[in-house]
């Protein structure tokens, strides 16, 4: 056995290790446990130097704040669009007194309250009920409808009738009394509004048409879209409105006041020649707008022969209900044209026609003859708005 291999012997040293001094350790030869300082490490690698200001560095933080906030207000925004999105709704389009364009989306089912909406809001007198409307109007059928192929139709709807098509017809259309038009939706929603104003009205089947609804083939769940433009009101007792005028002229015919929606008084002088020219008197000047040539005046008015007395016509004995009449187009008499051009509304007038400014030398049998001369009492309530 040699020494090497004997129990408790000293193992021989072949060689020595040189170990090296610690002042001689360079960086790379000596890195903290888990760090590399090797070139890929950024670690130990000093920082470029910023091209930057600290003024520059500042604003550009800010800006980038600033454009953060804008992002983060634009999706809040359209999160909240989205939410609040407006639904679908009837629509209404077109010219004022001209037949509208109305669209009732299918995605719209009738349900709920009446409703009443305003596309064209006038500033003319509110209604109120038992006044008379001179409107244009359009009415429309709108049933519920579930189509189970489609989940997106809810309704259909279908024009009933129209004022625009019966004046192309030649049916001329008739005021409307607020009150007794037979459908209470379309009585309660026209009160409060204004002349000049659009009306749409949305209708349910317990305020529409009732029994009468099946002749115009209505069911009993159908709602009816009244689209109404009111071009005139005349309150229920229409009178002059405005400053009273003094007629002194006693060879003329004297005229007393007989209360609000009452006739006047006419009383021609006895024994007086009739004037050979048109007479204009105004016994109240109205407050408002002159009437123009092309308009449409609504008028109550009285006429009377100078010679007899005798009264030939009235829109006052005719249930009180007013007429319309066009102005300075030749569709009236002459004297009329000429009398009530230029006039206010609100006024009340004393016209007085020899045969030339009234129906001629024909006359207009059998009431009036051809040398008659013609007294008319008129009042001046509105005009028709276009």
């Amino acid at each position: 056995m040699s020494e090497d291999d004997k129990p408790g012997g000293k193992p021989a040293i072949k060689a020595k290790a040189k170990i090296p001094n610690a002042k001689n350790i360079r960086s790379p030869e000596f890195t903290p446990h888990g760090i590399s300082a090797g070139r890929g490490s950024g670690l130990n690698r000093p920082s470029a130097p910023s091209a930057l200001t600290a003024k520059q560095a500042r604003k550009r933080r800010t800006l980038m704040i600033a454009g953060l906030v804008v992002v983060a207000l634009a999706i809040s925004g359209g999160v909240v669009w989205w939410v609040n999105r407006p639904g679908p709704e009837i629509k209404v389009t077109g010219k004022f007194a001209s037949e509208p364009k109305v669209d009732i989306p299918t995605d719209l089912a009738p349900e709920g309250k009446r409703k009443a909406t305003v596309p064209i809001r006038g500033t003319g007198p509110k209604i109120a009920n038992g006044d008379a409307l001179y409107v244009q109007y359009a009415f429309y059928q709108w049933s519920k409808d579930k189509d189970e192929e489609d989940s997106s139709k809810q309704s259909t709807s279908k024009q009933l009738g129209s004022s625009y098509k019966q004046e192309a017809q030649g049916q001329p259309t008739r005021p409307l009394v607020v009150g007794k038009s037979g459908i209470k939706g379309f009585d309660q929603g026209m009160v409060g509004q204004t002349a000049g104003s659009r009306v749409v009205l949305q209708i349910p089947p317990s305020e529409g048409f009732g029994k009468d609804g099946a002749q115009l083939g209505l069911s009993g769940s159908d709602w009816v879209v009244f689209v109404v433009d009111v071009q005139a009101v005349v309150p229920k007792s229409p009178a002059p409105q405005g400053t009273k005028k003094e007629l002194t002229d006693k060879k003329l015919p004297k005229v007393e006041d007989q209360g609000a929606g009452k006739a006047p008084k006419v009383t021609i002088p006895k024994g007086e020649d009739a004037p050979k020219k048109l007479e204009v008197k105004t016994l109240v000047e109205g407050t408002g707008p002159a009437l123009a040539k092309g308009d449409e005046a609504v008028v109550n008015y009285q006429g009377k022969i100078w010679d007899t007395g005798k009264e030939f016509d009235s829109s006052w004995a005719q249930g009180g209900s007013p007429a319309k009449f066009p102005i300075g187009t030749g569709g009236t008499v002459p004297g009329f044209d000429k009398g009530l051009t230029g006039a206010k509304i609100g006024s009340r007038l004393l016209l007085i026609l020899p045969p030339a400014e009234g129906y001629g030398k024909k006359g207009s049998p059998p009431s009036i003859k051809g040398d008659d001369t013609l007294v008319f009492v008129v009042d001046i309530i509105a005009k028709i708005q276009k």
